[in-house]
């Protein structure tokens, strides 16, 4: 019997309390008298800690063979920690209190995917299809969510978050667990892939892409405030671009296999390019809700076929390994880089010069892409890749 059911109601309400951290966190520490290098700082620590948490977390759930029970615990450790994080109004004692909170929430939401991935193969399913329900979880939260804490207040986030954790923690409770490899897994096979040549400049190419992403989760807000929108407006962006990112995933099942995972990658690349060059022109909040359709294109696209791509770059039993070294260099290295520039670029200027900056660094990912592919296709490893799409296709 198909129990998908449960993981996209864990995917669902996680992200939901996501939203209350991605869109509103920025928020909150400005409301706290925060200066623009301050919130840049405690920005950077979620991704710091994702860095070494999120591969860590992934080796343990490869070691003893479980997904789910890794998840029940950083989620678990999300609440409690988090409660502590909302009581504290000192800059200086909050990072590493949130270091510590982000140890918990950053590898569960990774993990969670991971574990769709795997459920996905082993049900016969498209990965896109489930998914796309923390995308739905997201969109819906932020825009609830905006509404909610323009009346109370953003001082009042950590309610709903716990709220959303709650339930999360439910539908992990009774979701599947996957598969296990059989094969043994060890600390020294983990340390290999750090040789592997094709994945470490995959990871650095995603880097060069991630970096523009993860500055605009960041100051998204920011932004939409500078212009002058509200928290609602806020909500409102969220709410059309992942809204617009699950219907990409839910159709994933019909466009994924046209082509390869790199020519995804490589448009993807350019349409981040496009996106940010929109944006810093942007002369009000409207604008910016309609340019954040291109969030669903863009972020849909590129995670969804980098994650699967990278499934092909790892031995199976370091499958949780791989993945979450992805994402740890797509929200952690590429967060912490993005926050700490980003909160520079604004105590000098404003946030429009944000965007710009972001501009050019994407043209570099687009182009780091396409070279990448390049280079891809005339390995061995590529060639059988092409070989496999025309009988796919015959």
């Amino acid at each position: 019997m198909n129990s998908t059911w449960k993981l996209k109601g864990m995917l669902f309400f996680f992200h939901s309390a996501m939203t209350m951290l991605i869109s509103y966190l920025p928020v909150y520490f400005q409301q706290m008298g925060l200066t623009g290098s301050q919130i840049g700082v405690l920005l950077a620590v979620g991704p710091a800690a994702a860095i070494i948490a999120q591969p860590f977390w992934g080796f343990v759930s490869d070691k003893y063979k479980t997904v789910k029970r890794v998840i029940l615990l950083c989620l678990a450790g999300a609440l409690a920690v988090g409660f502590v994080v909302f009581q504290m109004a000192e800059f200086i004692l909050l990072i590493p209190l949130l270091y510590f909170f982000f140890s918990f929430m950053s590898p569960a939401g990774a993990l969670q995917d991971s574990l769709a991935q795997k459920v996905s193969v082993q049900q016969g399913v498209s990965f896109g299809s489930i998914r796309m329900w923390g995308s739905l979880g997201f969109g819906t939260a932020s825009l609830v969510g905006g509404y909610i804490l323009s009346h109370i207040g953003v001082s009042n986030m950590y309610y709903l978050y716990a709220f959303f954790i709650c339930i999360a923690l439910f539908f992990c409770y009774i979701a599947p667990d996957s598969v296990p490899s059989k094969k043994p897994v060890m600390l020294t096979s983990a340390l290999k892939l750090m040789k592997n040549g094709k994945l470490a400049i995959f990871l650095l190419m995603v880097l060069a892409i991630s970096l523009t992403h993860r500055m605009n989760d960041s100051f998204l807000g920011l932004y939409i405030v500078e212009l002058g929108g509200d928290e609602s407006h806020i909500g409102l962006a969220w709410f059309i671009g992942v809204t617009a990112e699950a219907v990409v995933f839910a159709l994933s099942v019909y466009w994924f296999r046209k082509y390869h995972a790199l020519t995804f990658i490589t448009v993807a690349g350019f349409l981040y390019a496009i996106r940010w060059l929109l944006m810093s022109f942007a002369p009000d909040p409207s604008i910016v809700l309609i340019i954040q359709v291109l969030h669903g294109v863009t972020f849909a696209m590129f995670y969804l076929t980098a994650f699967q791509f990278l499934t092909k770059l790892v031995p199976e039993e370091l499958t949780s390994t791989g993945h979450l070294l992805f994402i740890s260099v797509f929200f952690g290295i590429s967060g912490v880089i993005g926050s700490i520039v980003g909160g520079s670029i604004i105590n000098v200027s404003d946030v429009r010069l944000l965007y710009t900056v972001m501009f050019g660094l994407s043209v570099v990912g687009f182009i780091s892409a396409l070279i990448y592919r390049y280079f891809y296709f005339k390995s061995d490893d590529g060639q059988k890749d092409r070989e496999r799409m025309k009988e796919a296709h015959t």
